[in-house]
C-alpha cells in the first residue's frame, strides 16, 4: 500500500553485516543465509543490533501521539477485580484472583464457599517486577500439599517447589528443567509424576530461557517428598525416540497412572497405562533401581488422540478422534483390549471438545457449533442426553468438577463479556446455570457495541467464519480503521474472547476489530486442521487475505486502514500476508511468529511443529515450505508493479529475549531482510513505510506476561499502528 502521509520522520536503519559465505544446499537449491550469525544470541554482534534495532524503535514510537492516551486507558480499563474458576481439592476450594493491576493473580484458598479466603500463594512476593510467574499447580488429594511450577521472565521452563497448606509453610523440595509438564500426585500424598529435560548446559550460570539448544530426550520421574531431585524415580524414557513428549495423570480412583506420549502437536498419542496397586511396596521399589514402570502399551500407535475422561476400574472411557475428525467418546476394557466401543458417536456437525465424568455417572460435555460452545450433561455410561445447559454465544474458560461431586463450576466469556463464573447443582431435577461470580469492568458499557459472526468466500470457495464487533449503527462507508486477527495452526481454535485493548480501540479510536476463523485451526474438527497444514498451508493464507477483502469490500475499511495481527504461528501468518500481497494492508503487527520455515526444527521445541509444517530435510515439504518461508520470500513491491511507489505496509515484529518456544532469531533474521531487501540496499528506497521490531526485555512467548508488560505492549503496537494509519482519538 502507498503511506497515508508518511507521517514518521525518515529512518535510519542499523546497518547489519550480510555473511554471503553462508549458503545451503537443499535438495540441490542453493540457499544462501547472511544473517546465520543472528542466531547465536549471545555474541556481541547479535546484541548490538538488538540494542540498536530497540533504540530505533523507541524513536518511532515516541512520535506515536495515541500512545500514552492509549496506555492510560487500557490501565484504566485493566484496572477491574478478575476471578477464574474455582475448583476443590481436599474438601477446600481454590482459586485465581487479581484485584486488577497485580502483575500476576494471586492463590487463594477457603474451606468453604462461604468462609474468608486466604492467600495461600502470591507470585508477587517472589520478584520485585513480575516476572515470575506461576505456571502450573497441583493439589494433593487430601489437601495437605500444594506443588507448584514457577517459571522466570517467560522461559517455557519451570522450577516445581513444594508448600504445606495448613500452615502455607515451603518445603525443601526443589525440582529443576521441567518443560511441557503436568503434575500429577499420585494419591498417597507422598509424591507426583512430572516431566523434564536434560539440562540444556554442563556448568556455569545459565539464563534458562535465553538458550537455543533443541529440546531431546524428554524423560517421566517420581519425586518423593523431602527427597533430593536427584534421587528421583526415573519411571520412562525412550532415547531411540528423543523427540517424544511424556505425559501422565492418576485416574480418579487412584489405581492407574496412565501415560500419553507425543511427538509433534498433532492431536495424536500412545496411551500406556501401569496398575499401581500391582507394585509390591509400591513406587519405593523402583528407588535405585533401573528399572522403570512396567507400563502395559493399550495403544502404540500415532494414529489418534485417546485422552482420558473416566474409568470404573478396567473400564476406561476415552475422547478420541480415531475415524471421527469430530471426535466421539470411547469405551474399552483393559482385560479385553481388543473390543471398543462407541459411548457417544461423533457429531455430524459439532465438534466435541471436551468431556468431564461428573456428579457419579453424569458426563458434562462441552461441543463447538460454528465457533460457538454448547453444553450439555449426558449419560456417562450410554451418552444419552439428560440436560442442555444454556449459556450465551462465547468461550467457555474453564470447568472444574470431579466425579464424588454435583457440584461444577463454569467459566465465561466473550467479546462484550468480562467473564463469568456459573455454579451448576447437578443433584437437582432441571439442572441450573446459577451467577458465582461476574466481573465487572467500570467505563466499559456493553450496549455501545455490537458483533456478529459472518462467513466468508475462501479463493477456492471453502466458507470462512469469522467475528466482527464494532460500536453500533457504524456507516459502512469504506473509512472504519480495522484490526483483523488470525491463527489458522496446530489445530487451535479462536473463540470469542474479552479483550480490554480491543475494547479501547473500538470505544476511542473507532476500530472495528475482527477474529477469522482460518483453515489450520480446530474450529470445525480435524479435517478442518489437516486442510490448512503441510502441503496445504497456503490455504491459511488464502483464507485470511479473503477475510481482508470481504472488510473492504463490504464497507468496513480500506487497505489504508487495515491492521492485521497474529502471534506465534500467527506471527508466520502475518509475515506471510504482506509479502504476498503488501497492497493490501495498511499496518501488521507479527509477534514472535516462525519466520524462518527452513531452519525452525532446529531449535529448542520447533522439531515438533513438523506436524503441521513440513521439515526441510525432505525435499516435497522443503518444496512448499521454500514457498511461503517469510524469510525467504521479501521482494520488492514496486519491481512487480505497474506503480512505482506500491511498497510494504508499516510493519511491526515483537518478539523477546527468553522467547525459548520460538527463539527471537526468527524475527530478528527476517528483520535484517526486510530492512536490507527494502530499504538499506537502495539509495531512494520507495519503502517509506517504518519496518521496526519492539524486542521485550525479561519477557517469552506470552505466557506468564506481568500485567504492566501486557499494557505497555498494548499502548505501543496500537499506537503505532493509530500513527501509521492517521487514526485520531475519539472522545
Amino acid at each position: 500500500m502507498c503511506s497515508l502521509s508518511n507521517p514518521l520522520s525518515p529512518l535510519h536503519y542499523p546497518l547489519a553485516r550480510r555473511d554471503y559465505s553462508v549458503v545451503d544446499d537443499y535438495h540441490g537449491v542453493l540457499v544462501s543465509d547472511p544473517y546465520r550469525w543472528l542466531e547465536n544470541p549471545d555474541s556481541e554482534e547479535t546484541k548490538a543490533f538488538v540494542e540498536a534495532e530497540a533504540a530505533l524503535t523507541d524513536s518511532v514510537l515516541a512520535e506515536c501521539g495515541e500512545r500514552e492516551r492509549l496506555r492510560e486507558q487500557i490501565t484504566k480499563l485493566f484496572d477491574h477485580p478478575r476471578y477464574e474458576t474455582p475448583f476443590k481439592r481436599g474438601g477446600k476450594y481454590f482459586y485465581f484472583h487479581n484485584s486488577g493491576l497485580q502483575a500476576q493473580s494471586v492463590l487463594y484458598v477457603q474451606s468453604d464457599l462461604d468462609s474468608e479466603a486466604e492467600v495461600l500463594l502470591d507470585p508477587n512476593a517472589l520478584s520485585e517486577d513480575g516476572t515470575v510467574a506461576l505456571s502450573t499447580v497441583s493439589i494433593s488429594r487430601d489437601g495437605k500439599y500444594l506443588a507448584y511450577g514457577i517459571s522466570l521472565s517467560g522461559s517455557d521452563w519451570v522450577t516445581i517447589k513444594v508448600m504445606r497448606i495448613a500452615d502455607k509453610m515451603p518445603e525443601p523440595d526443589t525440582i529443576s528443567w521441567v518443560k511441557f509438564s503436568s503434575i500429577s500426585w499420585t494419591h498417597d500424598g507422598n509424591g507426583f509424576f512430572y516431566g523434564r529435560y536434560p539440562a540444556p548446559k554442563e556448568g556455569g550460570d545459565v539464563d534458562a530461557g535465553t538458550e537455543t539448544d533443541i529440546n531431546l530426550n524428554h524423560q517421566l520421574c517420581y519425586h518423593f517428598l523431602g527427597t533430593e531431585q536427584s534421587e528421583d524415580v526415573l519411571c520412562w524414557k525412550d532415547p531411540e525416540n528423543p523427540k517424544y513428549i511424556f505425559d501422565t495423570s492418576v485416574t480418579e480412583d487412584g489405581k492407574y497412572v496412565t501415560l500419553a506420549i507425543t511427538e509433534g502437536c498433532d492431536p495424536v498419542n500412545k496411551l500406556y497405562h501401569c496398575d499401581l496397586s500391582t507394585l509390591s511396596g509400591g513406587l519405593h521399589v523402583l528407588k535405585g533401581s533401573k528399572d522403570m514402570l512396567p507400563f502395559v502399551k493399550l495403544v502404540d500407535n500415532f494414529e489418534a488422540c485417546y485422552d482420558v475422561v473416566a474409568n470404573n476400574d478396567t473400564e476406561f472411557t476415552f475422547l478420541t478422534n480415531k475415524e471421527s475428525p469430530r471426535y466421539k467418546l470411547v469405551r474399552v476394557d483393559l482385560n479385553k483390549p481388543e473390543i471398543w466401543s462407541d459411548v457417544l458417536p461423533e457429531d455430524q456437525n459439532d465438534v466435541l471438545e471436551s468431556a468431564y465424568a461428573v456428579n457419579g455417572n453424569q458426563l458434562l460435555v462441552c461441543y463447538l457449533r460454528d465457533v460457538k460452545y454448547i453444553l450439555q450433561i449426558r449419560d456417562l455410561k450410554t451418552g444419552q442426553l439428560l440436560h442442555n445447559l444454556p449459556i450465551d454465544i462465547g468461550t467457555v474458560t474453564g470447568i472444574s468438577g470431579k466425579r464424588k461431586d454435583a457440584e461444577i463450576f463454569i467459566g465465561f466469556t466473550s467479546f462484550l463479556t468480562p467473564g463469568i463464573i456459573y455454579k451448576c447443582n447437578l443433584s437437582s431435577e432441571a439442572p441450573e446455570m446459577k451467577v458465582f461470580r461476574e466481573v465487572s469492568v467500570p467505563g466499559f458499557n456493553r450496549d455501545d457495541f455490537h458483533a456478529k459472526q459472518v462467513f466468508v468466500s475462501s479463493k477456492d470457495g471453502t466458507k470462512i467464519p469469522m467475528f466482527i464487533v464494532s460500536r453500533k449503527d457504524i456507516i459502512l462507508d469504506g473509512s472504519h480503521p480495522t484490526l483483523l486477527y488470525g491463527y489458522g495452526g496446530f489445530n487451535i481454535s479462536l473463540t470469542p474472547t474479552f479483550s480490554v485493548g480491543r475494547i479501547v480501540l473500538a470505544r476511542n479510536l473507532g476500530f472495528v476489530f475482527c477474529i477469522v476463523n482460518i483453515r489450520g485451526g480446530g474450529e470445525y474438527g480435524e479435517e478442518w486442521h489437516k486442510s490448512g497444514s503441510l502441503s496445504k498451508k497456503q490455504n491459511c493464507f488464502d483464507d485470511f487475505i479473503a477475510a481482508s477483502e470481504f472488510l473492504i469490500s463490504n464497507g468496513y475499511t480500506n487497505s489504508g486502514r487495515l491492521c492485521i495481527e497474529g502471534g506465534s504461528n500467527g506471527g508466520l501468518l502475518i509475515a506471510a500476508c504482506i509479502n504476498q500481497r503488501p497492497d493490501l494492508f495498511g499496518c501488521a503487527i507479527a509477534h514472535v511468529g516462525v519466520m524462518d520455515m527452513l531452519r525452525f526444527h532446529k531449535f529448542t521445541i520447533g522439531h515438533a511443529w513438523t506436524s503441521d509444517y513440513g521439515c526441510s530435510d525432505k525435499k516435497d515439504e522443503f518444496q512448499w515450505l521454500f514457498k511461503y518461508s517469510p524469510l525467504h520470500n521479501v521482494k520488492r513491491p514496486w519491481e512487480k508493479s505497474s506503480d512505482s511507489s506500491s511498497q510494504y505496509p508499516p510493519t511491526m515484529l515483537l518478539t523477546a529475549d527468553h522467547d525459548d518456544r520460538v527463539v527471537p532469531l526468527h524475527s530478528l533474521k527476517l528483520l535484517a531482510t526486510m530492512q536490507h531487501i527494502l530499504c538499506t540496499s537502495l539509495e531512494n528506497s520507495p519503502q517509506k513505510n517504518p519496518i521496526i521490531a519492539r524486542i521485550d526485555r525479561k519477557a517469552g512467548h506470552g505466557a506468564g506476561r506481568p500485567t504492566q508488560k501486557m499494557i505497555d505492549e498494548a499502548a505501543d503496537r496500537y499506537g503505532f499502528a493509530a500513527k501509521v494509519m492517521g487514526v485520531s482519538w475519539n472522545d
